[in-house]
């Protein structure tokens, strides 16, 4: 019996352009593909192991033609709408009390300050949750183990009865490991406000 549900935040809540980012900023670069330095520069800023200042920095001293606008807006560029009826899917499951809602999202301060400035209500979305874990707060990532692990502890979980819901299979597949029910939804063709549709097997 699922008694917490854990949710993703990028293509379960807000829907993110994570092709048209990609290619966005390998044009604005100038480069064929991200080198391996990139990546893992990117995934040290979510985990919140460098500040938003070295991060742009670092941008800064590989691709010197650009301003810090430019890397901002690029850094910025995956991110898109956010449809107010998962905001009051969201919040009603928070008025029902049936579940514990957790977001468990990997993110960084660049894209929550970006959010904050153009998502209207996004406080009122965060508030609806029991628990809000953002990576670059929590100094832990997915697809890591130990970022899963933390929320079981944290909260005095048992897996089994935990539902996670996230649209990277990677995710997904590292939480079951761990014995957590989980959802790999696909953002291009199901919604998060359908879940109990979709995965009624688990409830």
């Amino acid at each position: 019996m699922i008694k917490t549900i854990i949710f993703d935040f990028g293509d379960v809540f807000i829907n993110l352009d994570k092709e048209g980012a990609m290619t966005n900023a390998l044009e604005l670069f100038e480069i064929e593909e991200l080198s391996e330095e990139l990546i893992a520069f990117n995934s040290f800023y979510e985990q919140g192991l460098i500040d938003t200042d070295e991060f742009i920095d670092f941008y800064m001293d590989n691709f010197p033609k650009l301003s810090k606008k430019e890397i901002t807006e690029a850094w910025n560029y995956i991110i898109c709408d956010f449809p107010s009826s998962r905001l009051e899917f969201i919040q009603q499951l928070a008025k029902d009390k049936k579940y514990n809602l957790i977001l468990l999202s990997n993110t960084n301060a660049l894209h929550i300050e970006c959010i904050q400035k153009h998502i209207s209500f996004y406080d009122d979305f965060k508030n609806a949750f029991n628990k809000f874990y953002l990576s670059h707060e929590i100094q832990l990532r997915k697809p890591n183990a130990d970022i899963f692990q933390f929320v079981l502890d944290q909260n005095k979980l048992k897996p089994e009865e935990c539902l996670f819901i996230d649209d990277t299979k990677e995710n997904t597949d590292a939480a079951s490991t761990l014995g957590i029910n989980v959802w790999n939804n696909d953002p291009k063709t199901q919604d998060i406000i359908d879940l109990f549709t979709i995965k009624k097997e688990l409830f």
